[in-house]
């Protein structure tokens, strides 16, 4: 597999393509920055997904994430179920595997979901988003894995705010575009594992979906694929790239661009038994009662913008936290049946 190296490097995926980007080039003048700026807009135009590499992550960090990964799901059962999500109305904590849906089809895998760690919201007059918000489970039996987590979340928090700036002034807006809009970011990091499967056909660890905020970096464990992304109407394989980030862009980036950017559909594929895979996505979002307004594309830009995708099925909110809220409720229906019955009564009265 080719390494990263300057400029918008090819991985053959079949006979088609993700580019690779380095983020070091911002740092190396301002003409190495420019051409990094048009080849990050060009791959969210064109694809939506890119492999990032220049990030500063050491390999130290990510054999420390990769270890507590693998020591959080070898803990004994119990250990994680005192965790589990469905004792949380903020959808924190450990989900066993089938626990998790997409577009209504059960996902093949378990995970632990944390996000910002803050007080619940008491006030019953506050938006329904706000139930979102929470404090964490960590699991008692592993208390490093709050450190290591804490760590990786800082550090591509500082990742994800250079990509954001990069990008406005690539769509010809301000550099600080975006942090005037976003607010305290809220952040979601998901451990997940992919158990292997004995089925014949190929099973889904998560289905077919776009992410619902505005970015994500995803850490996927060395040689493990399963990762596809669509393209040109068809699933292509997205293997990691040593050092690499695979970097996706959500809905949210795509309305606030009028669909010059894309979210793209991608899902992961369950690895064959003997084997499992361990994946680490990191989704950074704006604060849930901020609202992303819409770029002043400069003309020429303007004119290749689509407009935003329409799935009367998925309608796509410039309010994140009614988005992240519609994403959560659908994706955990044990942890809204138990805690928020009253808002799927409420939709479905509206449906």
């Amino acid at each position: 597999m080719p390494q990263a190296g300057r400029g918008p490097t090819l991985v053959a995926m079949s006979d088609l393509t993700l580019p690779i980007l380095d983020l070091s080039r911002l740092d190396e003048g301002p003409a190495a920055a420019a051409a990094f700026r048009d080849d990050l807009r060009a791959a969210t135009h064109d694809v939506g997904f890119f492999y990032l590499t220049g990030t500063g992550v050491s390999p130290e960090l990510e054999a420390r994430l990769h270890r507590a990964a693998r020591e959080f799901f070898a803990l004994p059962e119990a250990d994680k179920l005192a965790i589990e999500n469905v004792t949380s109305p903020h959808f924190r904590g450990y989900t066993r595997v089938g626990g998790e849906r997409t577009q209504g089809e059960v996902d093949w895998r378990e995970q632990i979901d944390i996000g910002p760690e803050r007080e619940a919201v008491t006030d019953p007059d506050a938006p329904d988003f706000a139930r979102l918000i929470g404090p964490n489970l960590w699991p008692d039996a592993q208390p490093e894995l709050r450190d290591v987590v804490t760590e990786w979340h800082d550090h591509l928090s500082g990742v994800a705010r250079k990509l954001l700036r990069a990008w406005a002034l690539s769509l010809g807006a301000g550099e600080t575009y975006f942090d005037e809009h976003f607010g305290e970011p809220s952040t979601l990091i998901k451990i997940v594992r992919y158990p292997g499967t004995a089925e014949p056909t190929p099973q889904q660890g998560v289905g077919a979906h776009k992410d619902s905020g505005v970015l994500t970096l995803l850490w996927v464990e060395p040689g493990k694929g399963g990762l596809q992304v669509r393209r040109d109407g068809e699933w292509v394989d997205a293997p990691p790239v040593p050092g690499a980030f695979v970097v996706n862009i959500g809905e949210l980036l795509e309305y606030a661009t009028d669909g010059y950017l894309i979210a793209t559909d991608h899902r992961v594929v369950s690895p064959r038994l003997p084997d499992d895979r361990i994946s680490v996505p990191f989704f950074f979002n704006p604060q849930l009662d901020k609202r992303l307004p819409l770029i002043e594309l400069p003309p020429e830009l303007a004119a290749e913008a689509a407009g935003v995708t329409q799935d009367p099925a998925n309608p796509i909110h410039a309010l994140y936290g009614e988005n992240a809220l519609k994403s959560r409720l659908r994706a955990h229906p044990d942890v809204a049946e138990r805690w928020h019955a009253d808002l799927l009564a409420a939709r479905a009265a509206v449906s």
